[in-house]
């Protein structure tokens, strides 16, 4: 694994901000490839004083909104059937539900959440959100993870015990956070 790490940190900071772009659209496609393994080596090389942190911040969630429009325009151009390869039937049913009532926060939640946030675009393609308002949630979803990533690998970047913990931690926190968000949000929009 820290051969792995090694040689992202070394791609990063040898393709520079064009990679970090680059691999946030490959994270936040249908090929998931996990954005911790970017932004943390991001923000350790803008710690070190080889990358400037807001500049990385803004290449990884501008690559990761990039990513989110390919599923997105995927997903209105080739429709359900297309999409229904890359989730399961009652998934799909379940997202699209609760899509119809709350796509707003449901785009914004599901960029903060593992293993929902390469796929939340598809709902969205699928009913054909505005895309002024996909682009917004999308960014402001994906630039407080990217914030967060870069941040902790700006701080305790060499650590990677302590990045693992506090990325658990801080990804728990989120839920909590979200979960009492979209509870306050759906009780006022009733």
């Amino acid at each position: 694994m820290n051969e792995i790490i090694s040689w992202i940190v070394a791609t990063v900071g040898d393709m520079g901000y064009a990679g970090i772009f680059i691999m946030m659209f490959l994270e936040s496609s249908f090929f998931p490839f996990p954005s911790e393994i970017v932004m943390v080596p991001a923000g350790y090389l803008a710690s070190r004083g080889e990358m400037n942190i807001v500049i990385a911040v803004l290449a990884g969630t501008a690559g990761s909104v990039a990513g989110a429009w390919f599923n997105y325009l995927l997903a209105a151009s080739a429709g359900r059937k297309a999409v229904s390869k890359f989730l399961k039937e009652h998934h799909l049913n379940k997202i699209e539900k609760f899509f119809e009532q709350h796509g707003e926060i449901s785009t914004f939640n599901g960029r903060l959440i593992p293993g929902i946030r390469q796929y939340i675009s598809f709902p969205a393609g699928l009913a054909k959100m505005h895309p002024a308002k996909f682009t917004f949630y999308t960014a402001l979803g994906a630039g407080i993870w990217v914030t967060v990533l870069a941040l902790l690998g700006y701080y305790i970047g060499e650590n990677q015990q302590l990045i693992h913990r506090y990325l658990r931690e801080i990804t728990l926190a989120l839920i909590i956070l979200l979960l009492l968000g979209t509870v306050i949000y759906i009780k006022r929009k009733k």
